[in-house]
């Protein structure tokens, strides 16, 4: 079990006082009435990643993106063109998708009516019983907003909200020389998960519970983060000056760091425990850096000479590896809220993202996915196998880090219900990101 370890001695440029969005009421996480004035202003008025472009690389593949009550199907067109339409039936309602899959048209297995994937009506049975008064116009099947960023489709089901980009900002501009489109799916699991979905998500949009949580990564990995909001949006990057991979948490006693082996470590450890955040090859060729360096080798040192083999392994196996200045991937940071549901850790060369959604019949509840993206030469992307959990119990290969949470945002629930436990007290510093969520959620739902 992880023991606390010693706090970080705070400079001026870490203090911060307190101040009322820092104060999250329990009621948030545990109350049924906020979980419906969500399911009200929230979820249908703000835009929501609801696949991967790879998911749908054919005409007529879809995935149906399920919101609560909301479904929404999501399917390529054209080979320029995805469209999303209300997954209903427009003469019963039933549902018309389930899941992923590939369809020539839309189909409704109750009666036999059918859509084309434009969304018109292909047939209606016994369509004369109507004498001409069905109307085509009246059958189309309801289209959803959809767009697209980084590889990602997006869905909207208010018309009104602003466009996607504008919605995203700052995001696209701060990763605009990341090749997200390129990559790949590793590996996808979703499970359930009892806790509710922003409990969940709060789990992995703040730097300051490694000192604790994750206590095995500190010999190898400065946790001195510092969360900021970002419009909307949240962000946890390093404090100025300061690198993370590899170098030794200040909240440890100082002994000399042998850098090369820090960062071979903590590359490692990230395959072992997380199998994501690293392209796969990059674990093979780690001591390199302990074989091709100085035993006084700088961190600085190491990186450049990491950076050098990452790019040197990608040339010779295809992978458009990008050029990034060393202050885009300062101000990429370690970690985005991409608000509502969506919180991503972001590399030059790969990706770990989490999404999570709400139970449609328990706040206590949620579904939670987990995935990770890579740069793979081209053809070479493992085909995409989703893996699916009742319960992430049901799962003994999470790896160490992601159980150790799991376990946080379970026991977290729990303890919200306690008539001694009022609120969240978010530290001002450390956890902005979390409090900034709450004041944007709460501008929507108007709270």
């Amino acid at each position: 079990m992880n023991q606390p370890v010693g706090a970080l001695q705070p400079d001026v440029t870490r203090r911060k006082k307190a101040g009322p969005e820092d104060f999250i009421p329990k009621e948030d996480y545990v109350s049924r009435d906020f979980a419906h004035r969500e399911q009200q202003r929230l979820w249908p008025r703000t835009w929501q990643m609801a696949c991967r472009e790879e998911e749908i690389p054919r005409v007529g593949d879809y995935v149906t993106y399920d919101v609560l009550d909301e479904s929404i199907i999501v399917v390529r067109v054209a080979a320029d063109r995805i469209a999303a339409y209300h997954n209903a039936c427009q003469h019963r309602g039933r549902r018309l998708t389930d899941g992923c899959g590939h369809a020539v048209r839309l189909f409704c297995r109750f009666h036999g009516w059918s859509w084309k994937l434009d969304g018109t009506i292909a047939h209606v049975v016994d369509r004369d019983n109507w004498d001409g008064s069905l109307k085509d116009e009246d059958i189309a099947l309801p289209q959803v907003r959809v767009d697209r960023w980084g590889g990602f489709v997006f869905i909207c089901m208010d018309e009104n909200a602003e466009p996607l980009l504008d919605f995203l900002s700052p995001i696209p501009e701060v990763f605009r020389n990341y090749p997200f489109e390129k990559m790949r799916y590793r590996w996808y699991k979703r499970t359930g998960i009892d806790c509710n979905w922003k409990t969940a998500l709060e789990a992995f949009n703040e730097g300051y519970h490694v000192q604790t949580t994750h206590s095995q990564l500190l010999p190898v990995h400065d946790d001195e983060a510092l969360s900021f909001a970002e419009g909307r949006h949240g962000s946890y990057q390093l404090a100025p000056g300061r690198i993370s991979l590899g170098e030794r948490s200040p909240r440890l006693a100082g002994t000399k760091v042998d850098y090369r082996r820090n960062v071979r470590d903590f590359v490692l450890m990230l395959e072992e425990d997380l199998k994501a955040s690293i392209p796969p090859h990059m674990a093979e060729l780690a001591d390199r850096l302990v074989d091709e360096l100085p035993e006084d080798a700088t961190l600085l040192d190491v990186l450049t000479k990491y950076g050098q083999i990452a790019f040197e392994a990608a040339q010779e196996r295809g992978i458009p590896f990008p050029s990034l200045t060393p202050e885009e991937m300062a101000r990429a940071g370690a970690d985005w809220h991409l608000f509502p549901n969506m919180v991503f850790l972001p590399a030059p060369d790969a990706m770990l993202a989490y999404r999570a959604r709400p139970d449609r019949n328990d706040p206590e509840r949620c579904i939670f996915e987990v995935y990770s993206l890579v740069l793979y030469p081209e053809g070479q992307e493992p085909p995409l196998e989703r893996q699916e959990f009742s319960d992430w119990r049901d799962h003994d290969a999470w790896g160490l880090i992601l159980t150790q949470d799991f376990e946080n945002m379970t026991e977290v629930q729990r303890g919200m219900r306690s008539t001694g436990f009022t609120g969240s007290r978010t530290n001002p510093v450390q956890e902005r990101s979390v409090s900034n969520f709450h004041r944007a959620l709460r501008e929507f739902i108007g709270a």
